[in-house]
């Protein structure tokens, strides 16, 4: 009997569905957020491998995970920030700068000198507050003023970097305050408490992205912000929070830089926009809004800082490191624009 005359015997005269092809499913696997991060930790395992073959103990030991873990902390806790303004349908190439007034502003005279008369907190909370101030503006701008993210943040960058050069008068202020530093430059159980902060702000910004209503209506206005307002989200409100979110994260990583360097000066957070960008992009999050994903971002900071390591292991040039982060970027872009390719094909 031939396939013809058992498709004219199935019920209702429809022919039964062909099984899904090897192809069809590590195709949908590797859409899936499952391939996507399994992708990721290949890729980690893959450097790994590299500089425990090229430099050995070097790489290996606690010490060097211990120091891969401290630089991918800073830069960490602005990348998940950066998650939810690119899952938003926003970008922002002002947090760096941002990071830099912070520093500076947390760490003049009369800050300093409130710190030491109450308590180093009040250096924590100005920074959050700068980080936060920023952002609010910046919010506002583009949900209100109805101005491209691109401008509104360029701008941001050039007038935060500007403001704190006048305010140090392009001059390094030493931080005195030694309870600060002595907090976060701390241990405990032996792990730094900056990665403990990084560690704290990954889990906190997944569960929010993942189990909040908050989460939720970030993937909608992403996606699509007329669908999402005729569905009764305040869609410039939702945006403004997205950025304030991302000012606290500056405010955050200003200080644990402050604890790192024990200094602020304007030049903190030179081209962290690109690489908080960047490891939001390697981590699967969609740079056109409506997908992303924390845990893939973690595992695209890994990697970037990862990378790092080996280079500078292996004394090799900063140029050739650039061209290295440069050619992942176009690839992740490039997979993320097949995989929409193919979302969208019927």
């Amino acid at each position: 009997m031939t396939a013809q005359t058992h498709a004219q015997q199935a019920p209702d005269g429809a022919a039964p569905p062909a099984p899904p092809s090897g192809k069809t499913r590590i195709g949908a696997l590797l859409g899936s957020s499952a391939g996507r991060n399994l992708g990721l930790v290949v890729a980690l395992l893959v450097l790994c491998v590299i500089g425990l073959a090229t430099v050995g103990d070097r790489f290996g030991s606690f010490d060097n995970m211990m120091t891969i873990l401290r630089a991918a902390s800073i830069i960490g806790v602005i990348s998940v920030g950066m998650t939810f303004v690119i899952t938003g349908g926003g970008i922002d190439l002002s947090v760096g700068a941002l990071v830099g007034l912070a520093s500076v502003w947390a760490t003049t005279l009369a800050t300093q000198q409130m710190a030491a008369d109450f308590h180093w907190i009040v250096i924590v909370t100005t920074a959050l507050l700068v980080g936060a101030t920023a952002g609010l503006v910046n919010g506002l701008l583009i949900a209100y003023g109805k101005m491209a993210p691109f401008i509104v943040t360029l701008a941001m960058m050039a007038a935060a970097r500007g403001l704190a050069e006048l305010i140090s008068d392009k001059k390094t202020q030493v931080l005195t305050e030694r309870g600060l530093i002595d907090f976060f430059g701390g241990k405990v159980l032996g792990v730094p408490v900056l990665v403990i902060i990084f560690a704290l702000v990954a889990v906190g910004g997944w569960v929010l992205l993942n189990r909040t209503t908050f989460g939720r209506r970030t993937l909608a206005v992403g996606g699509n912000p007329e669908a999402a307002r005729l569905a009764g989200i305040d869609v410039r409100r939702h945006t403004t929070i997205l950025y304030v979110l991302l000012g606290l994260a500056c405010g955050l990583a200003a200080v644990m830089i402050l604890a790192r360097t024990t200094a602020g000066t304007s030049t903190h957070g030179g081209l962290y926009e690109l690489d908080a960008i960047a490891a939001v992009v390697i981590g699967g999050t969609l740079l056109s809004g409506g997908r992303g994903t924390v845990v893939g971002t973690v595992f695209g900071v890994l990697i970037f800082v990862t990378l790092t390591n080996v280079f500078v292991l292996n004394n090799l040039d900063t140029s050739t490191q650039m061209v290295a982060k440069g050619a992942i970027i176009v690839v992740a872009v490039l997979l993320q624009q097949r995989v929409a390719s193919r979302g969208s094909t019927p």
